[in-house]
């Protein structure tokens, strides 16, 4: 670690190695620092749902080890993510009755892997964007993830 630390001191350009990360809002919410409304939790991955979903039932799938990018997830933790992911977007689709359940893999608002499952009602409706200014209605998300909460 320190050589890492060293080679980025200097701005090495081969120095693409990065020290781990404080923990991000995810990590917290796993660690249980933060509230957030569960619909899914094991050993090894945890989903609730976005405080600003696109629509109703707008769920996160987190792996609960931090790693920034999905693509840096171990191939063992990549392939259980997204098989717990199908199982959540099965859930969502009988739950809300919708043709599709969207997912979404960019990354930029949390340096943490995660995806983003979304019931879609039509071809366009993942262009959607969340207002981010209005206050999560914490009474809507507690009732939605009552519908949607797994064993």
């Amino acid at each position: 670690m320190e050589i890492i630390r060293l080679l980025i001191a200097y701005e090495c350009p081969f120095a693409t190695i990065k020290p781990m990360q404080e923990p991000s809002i995810f990590t917290r919410i796993i660690n249980g620092e933060i509230h957030a409304h569960k619909v899914y939790e094991d050993d090894r991955v945890i989903a609730f749902l976005d405080a600003h979903p696109v629509f109703e039932g707008h769920t996160l799938v987190i792996p609960k080890v931090q790693v920034d990018s999905l693509w840096d997830l171990s191939d063992e933790d990549y392939e259980y993510l997204w098989k717990v992911a199908k199982k959540i977007a099965k859930h969502i689709k009988e739950v809300y009755d919708c043709p599709r359940v969207g997912s979404v893999v960019e990354g930029f608002g949390v340096p943490h892997a995660h995806i983003h499952l979304v019931p879609i009602y039509q071809g366009d409706d993942l262009r959607r964007f969340p207002n981010h200014e209005i206050s999560p209605d914490q009474d809507l998300l507690e009732h939605v993830a009552e519908c949607l909460r797994m064993q």
